[in-house]
């Protein structure tokens, strides 16, 4: 379970990081802005994918290894 916390954890930053890249350089890779009900809500849709990976790795570290 700690693995997969740790996985899903390392995707959502991906994702969360590559929005704030396309919102800041129009470099066009992540998955949040192909979400069509997202458009115009792509800075605070990568935002929130950060936070949610940063209580995944805490979720994670919180579990005992298994």
């Amino acid at each position: 379970m700690k693995q997969l916390l740790e996985l899903l954890g390392f995707l959502a930053l991906v994702q969360g990081v590559a929005g704030l890249v396309h919102e800041f350089t129009d470099w066009h890779w992540g998955l949040v802005q192909r979400i069509g009900f997202l458009d115009g809500y792509g800075l605070y849709a990568s935002v929130a994918l950060l936070v949610l990976a940063i209580a995944l790795f805490a979720a994670a570290e919180s579990r005992k290894p298994g």
